[in-house]
């Protein structure tokens, strides 16, 4: 038996590998297509109580793509791709939308959220996936404390570098201090790293309400009651995000028992609010007047381009997430593995329109510029404008690292 192919069997065996070939070929396209894509899934609030806040981070997390790209949305020759989910500002919806961007959309990283109570469920769903999420713009400290992984990352400020900024401005002998927070993450990890953070003023009260508050009276009354007869200087101090406005207990007349209101930063429409309190004092994360430096002007410049408004507090969050995300990137040579990832940003600084960022190697926050101000009523701006008193930089916060590695 010839166990040879006859001149016309070979013909025919070399067409069927011709056809196989040709029909092949754009399923291969597409997967090496696939193959050259970076996929990022940002996990956010584009609808619910911090849709605002959701909405900043994502404009600013497209420009911080732009800008390290220099326009290219590619890096190493592998093309950028964002992939949007809506967490809607509940822990159940975000878990369930992470998931599915790691398993179903193929998403190499993940960023946000908005809420620290989604950020809290996300933790374990980057865990188990094995996969990047960097924290932006959620503060709670848990996220980078007791309940963090090595996975987690952090461009966000967290609530005890919001506390101790704050208490450069506030911890003075002689000054009495209530609380007045939101009774979910964000607000209580801001109480603890506030209580943490103050040595000479004392707080004699502690105000928890819920989230969706739009009536502040019986609390307020609390809050008058347990400072009203205390000496020296009294101040409520409020941690609030999102709706509802906790400075409507100015109308309670204040003043008559020398109560004073004090606060962090917040976003511009937020900040409405503040120009009835010229010169109140506090720390803030960021307000496009402040830092000068390049990528500042590049986000002020590029923003009022586009938007024709100056950049927010959550901008310049998103921002500074999307600048980090291409460094680590291009650290790796557009290598997506995990494990490359996080040798690459661990430790690693990068330029941010806040100035220089750096993570933290022991638990991955980053370490970042505060800004203590004074706020001025100025009748060319709708909002209280926070003047700079000075700059609070990195190496002067002694910040926490609570993850127990």
């Amino acid at each position: 038996m010839n166990r040879h192919p006859t001149r016309a069997r070979r013909a025919l065996i070399a067409a069927a590998a011709l056809a196989a070939t040709t029909f092949a070929l754009p399923g291969a396209a597409l997967a090496a297509d696939a193959a050259k894509e970076i996929r990022i899934a940002h996990v956010y609030s584009k609808t619910g109580p911090l849709e605002a806040y959701g909405k900043q981070t994502q404009t600013g997390l497209m420009l911080g793509l732009q800008y390290a790209t220099g326009g290219t949305m590619m890096v190493n020759g592998r093309k950028l791709v964002l992939i949007e989910k809506d967490d809607q500002g509940k822990p159940d919806v975000g878990k369930a939308q992470l998931a599915a961007a790691y398993a179903d959309d193929k998403a190499d990283i993940a960023v946000g959220p908005s809420s620290s109570g989604v950020a809290l469920a996300l933790l374990p769903v980057a865990e188990e996936a094995k996969k990047i999420l960097l924290v932006e713009p959620a503060v709670a400290d848990s996220i980078t404390g007791d309940k963090w992984n090595k996975y987690i990352f952090r461009t966000g400020r967290n609530s005890s570098q919001d506390a101790i900024s704050n208490a450069v401005a506030l911890d003075k002998e002689g000054t009495t201090i209530a609380m007045l927070a939101q009774d979910y993450a964000f607000g209580r990890d801001g109480v603890k790293a506030f209580k943490d953070a103050i040595k000479k003023a004392k707080i004699v009260h502690e105000e928890y309400l819920p989230t969706t508050t739009t009536d502040f009276t019986a609390g307020a009354q609390r809050l008058i009651d347990a400072l009203k007869d205390k000496p020296g200087r009294k101040v409520i101090f409020i941690i609030w995000a999102g709706a509802g406005n906790p400075f409507k207990i100015a109308d309670l007349d204040l003043k008559r028992h020398g109560i004073e209101i004090a606060t962090g930063g917040n976003i511009l429409p937020a900040m409405a609010n503040y120009k009835q309190f010229p010169g109140m004092e506090g720390a803030t994360y960021y307000y496009f007047g402040i830092p000068k430096n390049p990528v500042n002007e590049w986000l002020v410049a590029n923003h009022y381009k586009e938007y024709k408004t100056p950049p927010d507090f959550f901008t310049a969050g998103g921002m500074s997430a999307g600048i980090a995300l291409v460094e680590a990137l291009k650290k790796t040579g557009g290598v997506t593995d995990t494990n490359k990832l996080i040798t690459a940003m661990e430790g690693m600084s990068f330029e941010t329109p806040k100035g220089k960022m750096t993570f933290r190697k022991e638990d991955h926050q980053a370490m970042q510029s505060m800004y203590h101000f004074k706020i001025k009523a100025d009748p060319a701006f709708a909002w209280g404008v926070p003047e700079l008193v000075r700059e609070i930089k990195p190496e002067e916060m002694a910040v926490p690292i609570r993850n127990k590695r």
